[in-house]
């Protein structure tokens, strides 16, 4: 079908005109070309394309440009662009990418979606920390071959001590780095913490 077939005409009134247009016309850089073209028009004075609601909206002067000769003219001008093949299936589908690829970015950069980023981000964090820790707790293979009891509790701890590190971070650089007396039990626990972790590495 011919592209100008399918610029139907909405609304009309004195020096006012509303066209419904195809999907394949509303492609960024084909939707410039047509409103250009068109305010080039003489007796044109404005000429929108609404791409999302597919609305081509024209106003012009009567007595300079009667509504016969504009649709002519805007015949011409969608046959030049056919011709020149700006309505070909390729467009068609760079229109059809943009939706999609706009719906990805308002959820990347929703609340939603950063919540769901940060925690994908701290969850690969804590399994590459959990696979070197592993590595360093049991000594390789050697280490758990010859007290799996305590290569499987020395892991562990590794993981309880990543863990609570992790999730008291912003806390400890925020405010118990800023006030060490305020917060002097917290610092007590933490130095208890790693003399448990220490004590356990011990040799028997």
């Amino acid at each position: 079908m011919a592209i100008q077939k399918e610029f139907v005409v909405r609304f009309r009134s004195e020096g006012h005109v509303r066209f419904q247009i195809p999907q394949r016309a509303a492609h960024a850089e084909v939707a410039k070309l047509i409103t250009d073209k068109v305010a080039a028009i003489k007796g044109v004075h404005a000429a929108s394309l609404f791409r999302r609601s597919r609305k081509l909206v024209i106003r012009y002067r009567e007595d300079e440009c009667g509504f016969i000769d504009l649709a002519k003219q805007l015949h011409s001008i969608l046959a030049a662009l056919e011709q020149q093949g700006w309505f070909a299936p390729k467009a068609v589908v760079d229109v059809s990418k943009k939706p999609l690829l706009g719906l990805k970015h308002r959820l990347q950069n929703s609340g939603v979606g950063r919540w769901f980023g940060e925690k994908m981000t701290a969850a690969k964090e804590t399994a590459q920390a959990a696979k070197i820790l592993g590595k360093m707790g049991t000594k390789g293979p050697k280490a758990l071959f010859r007290d799996p009891e305590k290569a499987v509790i020395d892991f562990l701890n590794d993981i309880l001590v990543l863990y609570l590190i992790k999730v008291h971070w912003t806390r400890i650089t925020q405010q118990w780095l800023v006030r060490p007396l305020a917060y002097r039990y917290e610092w007590l626990a933490m130095f208890y913490m790693f003399f448990l972790l220490v004590r356990s590495r011990r040799p028997k």
